[in-house]
């Protein structure tokens, strides 16, 4: 597998980032299951289309792969079917809600650890076409530390943890983090705290975190916002319609309204500029080896 690395590290050096446009790849992930992260990433992903930027959504939830469920629409292919090298990058790309992009993961995240030179090679070829292609890459991981999603967090420029106001929720949130911070990787992590009654509960829990963060890691995770538990997001997941489209004007949309534009003023401002798709790869072939 070192071996195997290296020829496409080599690869990726190579092709280099092509157009002008530079791709930020975002994970969002969570320390549990059950805490609406999925339902975040879709609704996130189209908040940022709606503000004209370009989005892909890769779901890369091995067990429980359900962006197309929350989108009404079905899954043709996969992320399987580009390293069996039966389709390209392109071809299993599939449109969405609002014509929003995403591909499907399923069983391929657990192929990806085991690839030959030969389908590697074709992986980091195909992938490397997006950088340019779109914006944002928001890759939706599995909930907890699952070797793969820890892959994709470490690999990723920054990582959005969507918790909610329960204890249990919240001690699996910075259970993660830490986990994270002490392998020692440069990850720029966000908080995005779900499901609150109001405000007040909201930065009651986004200050816990940060406030043992600061005193145990000595790291700073800023909040990107709060989610209300707005009653009208488990009737748009029945409908099978993104809730934010459903729902333009609930509470819980006009959060995710809030927390987009707070995100887009720091990737704006404060933000270091994105090291693309070619950077995300690089540090993905060094934790395959």
């Amino acid at each position: 597998m070192k071996d195997q690395a290296e020829g496409l590290r080599n690869l990726v050096q190579t092709q280099g980032d092509k157009g002008t446009r530079t791709t930020r790849i975002i994970t969002v992930t969570s320390g549990k299951g059950g805490v609406g992260k999925s339902n975040f990433t879709l609704n996130f992903a189209l908040s940022l289309q709606s503000l004209g930027y370009k989005v892909l959504v890769f779901d890369a939830d091995i067990g429980l792969a359900n962006i197309d469920v929350l989108m009404g629409v079905s899954s043709t292919y996969s992320l399987y079917h580009l390293l069996k090298k039966d389709k390209t990058i392109w071809e299993i790309i599939q449109k969405g809600s609002n014509d929003l992009e995403f591909i499907a993961g399923g069983s391929g995240f657990n192929d990806l650890l085991r690839l030959t030179e030969e389908e590697l090679d074709y992986f980091a070829e195909q992938v490397m076409q997006l950088n340019g292609y779109v914006d944002f890459i928001i890759f939706d991981t599995g909930a907890g530390l699952s070797k793969e999603t820890l892959k994709f967090i470490l690999a990723a420029e920054e990582a959005i943890v969507v918790t909610t106001p329960e204890p249990t929720s919240i001690t699996d949130a910075y259970a993660i983090i830490k986990m994270v911070n002490s392998m020692g990787h440069d990850v720029s992590f966000k908080l995005v705290i779900n499901r609150v009654t109001d405000a007040r509960e909201g930065k009651q829990t986004a200050d816990k975190i940060s406030l043992v963060a600061q005193q145990f890691l000595n790291i700073q995770i800023p909040t990107l916002g709060f989610v209300d538990d707005d009653p009208v997001v488990s009737k748009a997941v029945k409908r099978q319609i993104p809730f934010s489209i459903a729902f333009p004007y609930s509470t819980a949309t006009k959060s995710i309204k809030t927390l987009t534009d707070n995100y887009i003023k720091g990737y704006r401002v404060i933000e270091k500029p994105s090291t693309g798709v070619k950077s995300f790869l690089n540090k993905m072939l060094k934790l395959l080896k």
